[in-house]
């Protein structure tokens, strides 16, 4: 009797123990006590969240023109667009961004998902009355909010461009050999990281932290993420401004580790059955890819550009995954998406 209460007794902390191990710790709000400070004017949401927010341009009532941007992985609203003041002030363009839920100042969302991520954009709007249409811009892992965005609030958008968005391997509409096919050509230890981000969510946050093996290459800044073009585009930030990044200020695991599970989880769609949200012109969409990016591949944004005609699929030869934010493409980007210049 004794012998099979005791290992009765061991396993169940055995249990205990792993549940431990898997459960990230606590996020540290902002405004709480011990956390960090909310120094950014935030909206409270339906759900009873906080959402931080930055604007930039030109005085919202004085506006032609008003985008909402969202930021990429490990980033916050305190990286702006490098836009342009003479195209801002040229085209009367107000502009805000705001930190995903989990990252900067914005509280978390343990039901994250790629529709919640477009309810905040659209909320966001509202309370700060931008109308009934305005613009979006998503980077690379904000992509998916514009996906969401598209799905699930379509009649709000006056048109919508991602940059380097990233592509969930598992989208049903991929063929298997060609996903397969760009999914090796990832650097092994991001190959690992989406398959558990995919397959086995509840070890996301063992796998993240552990010290033995390599995790995510993006976590991780991995040198050989970045393409010849992209470590020209660094030595150019170098001479920029630095900016402190408060991405992870509340927690990793709601901020970065939630990001991988949403993007590259199951989603309730799959982007190439989306249907044109402009039918008369009246509005645009705009991918726009380097063909050297090392994180999000050409080939498959290639194919979901020829399953979508209604986007525009804009290439840059010898771009990799850091283009944008030098060199006036962001100038680039933004006329295209306003006022449809073409290169």
């Amino acid at each position: 009797m004794v012998p099979r209460v005791l290992i009765i007794l061991l396993v169940v902390l055995l249990g205990l123990a792993f549940q431990a191990i898997l459960r990230p710790p606590p996020q540290k709000l902002c405004g709480s006590p011990g956390g960090p400070p909310v120094t950014s004017p935030r909206i409270k949401l339906r759900d009873g969240r906080y959402l931080a927010y930055r604007e930039d341009g030109v005085q919202k009532d004085k506006a032609k023109f008003k985008i909402i941007t969202v930021h990429a992985f490990d980033s916050t609203k305190d990286f702006p667009l490098q836009v342009s003041k003479e195209l801002v002030d040229e085209l009367g363009i107000y502009i805000v961004g705001f930190d995903r839920a989990g990252y900067g100042e914005s509280d978390p969302n343990p039901k994250r998902d790629v529709k919640s991520e477009a309810l905040d954009i659209e909320e966001l709007a509202d309370q700060l009355e931008l109308g009934h249409k305005f613009y979006v811009l998503g980077v690379s892992m904000g992509g998916y909010s514009i996906w969401g965005c598209l799905q699930y609030i379509p009649n709000r958008l006056a048109g919508a461009a991602m940059v380097v968005p990233i592509i969930n391997y598992w989208w049903p509409s991929f063929p298997a050999e060609l996903s397969r096919l760009a999914f090796k050509r990832l650097i092994v230890p991001e190959q690992r990281t989406l398959w558990i981000a995919h397959n086995m969510p509840s070890l996301l946050y063992l796998w993240m932290t552990q010290k033995w093996l390599p995790s995510s290459a993006a976590a991780m800044r991995h040198p050989e993420i970045f393409s010849k073009h992209d470590l020209e585009v660094l030595q150019k930030m170098m001479a920029m401004p630095l900016i402190e990044n408060k991405s992870r200020q509340q927690g990793i695991y709601e901020s970065t580790h939630r990001d991988l599970l949403v993007a590259f989880g199951k989603w309730e769609f799959d982007p190439m059955n989306i249907t044109n949200p402009f039918p008369q012109n009246e509005g645009s969409v705009h991918i726009w890819q380097g063909f050297e990016d090392r994180l999000v591949l050409v080939e498959l944004q290639r194919y979901i550009a020829e399953r979508l005609p209604w986007i525009q699929y804009h290439e840059f030869p010898e771009g990799g995954h850091m283009f944008m934010l030098v060199d006036g493409w962001t100038n680039k980007i933004i006329r295209a998406l306003l006022v449809g210049e073409q290169l």
